[in-house]
Formats: C-alpha cells, structure tokens, sequence
C-alpha cells in the first residue's frame, strides 16, 4: 500500500507495486491489518504525520470495516487464532 492525497492521506492498496511513493507491506489478513492499525504502524511506515484513512485497504483485505468496528472472538484472544481457524496445533 502506498499514501496518497494532501489533505488526510489516504492508504490505498497497490498489489502490483506501481504506484509512486513510499510503500508498506501487509498480509491480506484482517487479523493483521488490525493489529497493524491497534499498533499504529502505517503512518509510522509510510511516514504520514497524523492520522491515515485506511477504508480502501479494509475493503481491498475484505473487511470493509475500520478498526473501531466490532472485533471477533480471535482479536479479543479468549480463543487462540489456529484453534478458531481449525487448524492442529503442535503442543510441544
């Protein structure tokens, strides 16, 4: 993703990597782009000052919701992410 615009920079999806500027990585994960957003990474990385309009990277992950909206059962950690997801868990 890259930021864009003037006035509130705007954080928009570049899969291709062709678009202009300072780029930052993300899993297409909603699980990571809400911990990417809880930690405040994106300005940080794109060095943005101030707050960063992340709407278009929501809906390109498949989200379609900020941050403040509600969190599931896995970002509260009440249920640990591989058993909610199915997966076998190595106990060693």
């Amino acid at each position: 993703m890259v930021a864009e615009g003037d006035g509130v920079p705007v954080a928009v999806p570049d899969p291709r990597r062709r678009r202009p500027g300072r780029g930052a990585w993300l899993h297409p994960d909603p699980a990571c782009l809400r911990l990417a957003e809880r930690r405040r990474a994106f300005p940080r990385a794109l060095r943005v000052r101030g707050s960063l309009d992340t709407s278009a990277v929501h809906e390109h992950v498949g989200t379609g919701q900020p941050q403040h909206a509600a969190h599931d059962r896995t970002d509260a950690g009440s249920v640990p992410r591989q058993a909610a997801e199915g997966k076998q868990v190595d106990p060693s």
